[in-house]
């Protein structure tokens, strides 16, 4: 027999105060706990801790309220005096990464920063004193792996060869002798070993299957783990369809990355309807030159059924720098439902798409957008699938939410604008809303304040609760059921 329980945690929303923070170091030998000095404003936070290369010497990084100003400070473990070291500010965010690297010998250290509107590598002295900056170039540093000290060498990957593809790479610590280690062009990610002589790299692209392969440091190869030719001539034995990757122009002409998949046998001469998708959060990219899985397979059944299926990356995502990553501050959703419209304008000019019948489905901040284009797109898309969407940004979490928008009381139309709550009366298609009870990352109050205005507007749409399922809204069947009705819904609706 199941009894319910009830499961307390905080989830302070936007606007909403957080817990006071206090740091401390705690002696194992004398038993003897130092407080760290962290400032007399109690209203920050501090993301990461990290000692540096000196034993009594602790870093941390304090950032304010509004998240547009980080600190470093160097603490003393002994008394708790703390100095600050490093600040870097944005007029809009700043990203917090574990890529902060202390060599040795207290010989400086390694920080990442946007501050030349793309995010590259720098190298510090112990002090603070910039010594130069490693990477340069209009393309970003997306994963930092190390750094080793006896070669001088870091390893990281980036956009350099396109914001579609990821790229590894090793250089110096000068910013010189820098190498391209990936084979070809694709998505690569690299597992080092612990004294980064050694890693497991992985290669795919939009239509090829991961390898993985064991490498030394500067590339070579040492062994081939898993290149996984059964499934690529299992590959063969099904017809699905390929990504094509494509540029369009929005209305203010900046040029937007997407990819398509056609059905099976695909008829130029024939009209089709139209699948979109999308998650377009910030700093988050679904069009990767990379092997998709899951999403593929489901994509490729949608192909069968005779859609078109299409994905665009709109302003807010990564790797374009950070002016287009920043560009939706303080307006989160506006440009991202402006880029959909427009990209939903630019395959129904296309002559074997169906303007009349484009639909759109997102999970998450893609469920935020599928609500949006659905109201306030309600003249270009015919039916929405919003999968535990975000409905409005005062039911979020504040340290998110406040990123992008700062706090309610400080950007009233920046809430208001674009939630998703306040255009049901827009509505004109069909649309469905899912949602798990147990959602503890996008609260289940979102789904159930728009599900009210629907039914208040008297606006007609279809409502699947999943019990007790969170965000992933998995277990069992549950997928398969979800699936299953999302298709059933797309084939009577689209």
């Amino acid at each position: 027999m199941f009894f319910p329980s009830v499961v307390t945690f905080k989830y302070p929303k936007a606007g909403e105060d957080n817990s006071i923070l206090s740091v401390h170091v705690y002696d194992v030998l004398s038993s003897k706990t130092t407080t760290v000095d962290i400032g007399k404003e109690t209203d920050i936070y501090i993301p990461r801790i990290k000692w540096t290369s000196d034993v009594n010497t602790l870093s941390l990084q304090r950032l304010n309220r509004l998240q547009n100003k980080v600190e470093l400070l160097y603490a003393n473990a002994n008394d708790g005096i703390a100095k600050i070291v490093l600040t870097d500010e944005s007029k809009t965010y700043v990203d917090i990464t574990d890529d902060l690297t202390f060599l040795p010998n207290n010989k400086g250290f390694i920080w990442s920063s946007e501050k030349d509107n793309y995010n590259h590598l720098y190298y510090y002295d112990y002090t603070g004193k910039l010594i130069n900056q490693i990477t340069k170039g209009p393309w970003d540093v997306i994963s930092f792996y190390g750094y080793d000290e006896s070669l001088k060498t870091l390893y990281y990957v980036s956009t350099e060869q396109g914001q579609i593809n990821r790229d590894v790479y090793s250089i110096k610590l000068d910013g010189s002798s820098k190498k391209r280690l990936s084979p070809q062009q694709g998505t690569s990610s690299a597992n080092f070993s612990a004294g980064l002589k050694f890693y497991v790299s992985s290669y795919s692209n939009a239509n090829t299957p991961p390898v993985y392969e064991l490498h030394s440091a500067d590339g070579k190869l040492i062994k081939v783990l898993e290149d996984n030719t059964l499934l690529k001539n299992k590959l063969k034995e099904y017809p699905v369809s390929t990504k094509e990757f494509f540029t369009f122009k929005n209305t203010e002409g900046i040029e937007l990355n997407g990819w398509m998949m056609k059905p099976q046998h695909f008829d130029a001469s024939k009209k089709y309807p139209v699948y979109m998708f999308a998650y377009n959060g910030p700093g988050s990219n679904k069009c990767n030159n990379e092997w998709a899985g899951f999403e593929f397979w489901w994509h490729s059944l949608l192909n069968q059924e005779g859609y078109i299926v299409v994905c665009v990356d709109g302003r807010g995502t990564f790797g374009r720098g950070t002016a287009f990553k920043n560009s939706t501050y303080l307006q989160l959703g506006k440009l991202e439902t402006l880029d959909q419209i427009d990209a939903a304008k630019y395959i129904g000019s296309l002559p074997y798409a169906d303007k009349s019948r484009i639909g759109f489905m997102g999970w998450s901040f893609g469920g935020y957008m599928a609500s949006l284009l659905i109201t306030k797109g309600s003249d270009y898309f015919k039916a929405a699938i919003a999968v535990a969407p975000v409905t409005n940004w005062k039911f979020y979490d504040n340290i998110y939410t406040e990123r992008f928008l700062r706090k309610p009381q400080d950007n009233k139309s920046g809430y208001e604008d674009n939630s998703p709550v306040n255009f049901t009366k827009n509505i004109k298609g069909k649309f469905l809303l899912v949602h798990g009870s147990g959602d503890d990352n996008v609260h289940y109050q979102n789904s159930m304040e728009l599900a009210n205005e629907l039914v208040k507007n008297n606006i007609p749409f279809d409502f699947m609760t999943y019990p007790n399922k969170n965000h992933g809204i998995s277990g069992g069947l549950t997928r398969n059921h979800l699936y299953t009705k999302m298709l059933k819904f797309i084939k009577e609706n689209l």
